[in-house]
């Protein structure tokens, strides 16, 4: 392992063998990364030293995404071999594995529980799906809604129901609480379904109806964002309740009869459950974007460019505005993550190197002691012979000096 620290404009990295995607946990001292080996490695955020493997016999195959169960329990690897892995963290051993049909680019765990057992999936060329990792069951999520209000199946081989265009990856995710998933689908909508029910109860038009390569929620369930193929990153503001979304959904499902047609009843439900907040892009060179996330607190949005031998990152604020472009090696980007309680990012590139970005903070040792002065430059100072010295020799000086006077007295008054 190389480690090397340096400013915001540069980088601390670690060198290992192929770094795929990874997800901070809630307790922020730890984080997990794929390997093209089929290994998933545990690193130490604050050490920046290795802590545990997870390496599963049967798979060699690279990962494509790792995810943390709600407490940090459990972690969650798929890899290009079909299968989902389910780890116990603090044991190490292998709770469950199973294949899939389709190869998962994304797979996390329901938040709702402590102890999940039901993942979501997003397959390369097939729709979302909800895997029981016990059993081994599949639910296939709807992708598209028709006007007769029958979610039409997703077909395999790569075709949609009509058979014509190819089957484009969908992304989704799951809500705060894991009541609600939300789903982008290929005609640039987002459709909100009932984890429980599998039921499609809301539609949200997105502006452009640009395929949606990812969707990813904020920590705090606040808002969401979208990264369209227009190359348009679009955030939305969550009006729905963080907890007992899919209650309100419900209500709101109910309540919303008077429409003509179940497309039109959809996508007025949607209007109370998203709002668009704003749109992000790069106006001089329309960059396609990749890996976008928020921050921590919600409150700043990240993307990478997409292109090749390009490692740049852009930083917004909730209003849309740039606030800072970081520049990094000439090497592709691959995934990136931002600490869940910290300023800091960590980005993976094609090289294996996983990158740590993170403000340059100066110590300030005048607050610690009031009368420390701090020095611009180094002074030259001399010192006494005996400055350091245990017993320095004014000591010892004046001890004698204070012997001879009471062995005068002594004399004096004898």
């Amino acid at each position: 392992m190389k480690c090397t620290v340096k400013s915001l404009d540069s980088v601390e990295y670690l060198s290992v063998v192929k770094l795929f995607p990874m997800v901070n946990n809630n307790v922020c001292y730890i984080f997990p990364a794929g390997c093209s080996n089929g290994s998933c490695i545990i690193w130490d955020f604050e050490t920046r030293g290795f802590i545990k493997e997870f390496r599963d016999k049967d798979s060699t195959a690279p990962i494509t995404s790792v995810s943390w169960s709600r407490y940090g329990h459990r972690l969650l690897a798929s890899a290009t071999d079909r299968s989902l892995t389910l780890w116990d963290v603090s044991t190490g051993e292998k709770i469950a594995r199973i294949t899939l049909q389709q190869t998962p680019l994304r797979a996390s765990l329901q938040p709702g529980s402590p102890t999940p057992s039901i993942c979501l999936a997003c397959p390369l060329s097939s729709a979302p799906l909800l895997v029981d990792l016990n059993t081994g069951s599949t639910t296939v999520l709807p992708v598209s809604v028709s006007g007769n209000g029958n979610p039409p199946a997703p077909t395999p081989r790569n075709k949609f129901a009509d058979g014509t265009p190819p089957f484009t990856p969908t992304a989704a995710t799951f809500d705060k609480h894991g009541d609600l998933i939300y789903v982008g689908n290929s005609k640039g909508e987002i459709l909100i379904i009932d984890s429980k029910s599998i039921q499609v109860h809301a539609v949200v038009p997105i502006p452009g109806g640009s395929v949606v390569k990812d969707i990813v929620l904020s920590r705090d369930g606040q808002y969401l964002l979208t990264n369209s193929n227009d190359r348009v990153i679009r955030v939305f503001r969550n009006i729905l309740p963080v907890k007992g979304s899919g209650e309100e959904i419900r209500n709101i499902s109910n309540n919303s009869n008077e429409y003509g047609s179940h497309y039109d009843k959809l996508k007025a439900n949607g209007t109370s459950c998203l709002v668009l907040s704003c749109e992000l892009l790069d106006a001089i060179t329309k960059i396609q974007w990749k890996a976008p996330c928020f921050s921590g607190n919600g409150e700043w949005i990240v993307g990478a460019s997409a292109n090749k031998g390009e490692h740049r990152l852009q930083i917004w604020n909730q209003a849309g505005r740039l606030v800072k472009m970081l520049e990094g090696p000439k090497e592709a980007l691959i995934d990136l993550a931002w600490h869940p309680v910290l300023p800091t990012i960590t980005t993976v590139s094609v090289t294996g190197y996983v990158y740590i970005w993170a403000k340059e903070h100066v110590e300030n040792w005048s607050a610690f002691a009031p009368d420390f002065v701090e020095l611009e430059e180094n002074e030259e100072y001399a010192e006494r012979e005996d400055e350091f010295d245990l017993n320095p020799r004014e000591e010892q000086v004046n001890t004698i000096s204070i012997l001879i006077f009471f062995l005068q007295l002594f004399v004096v008054c004898t």
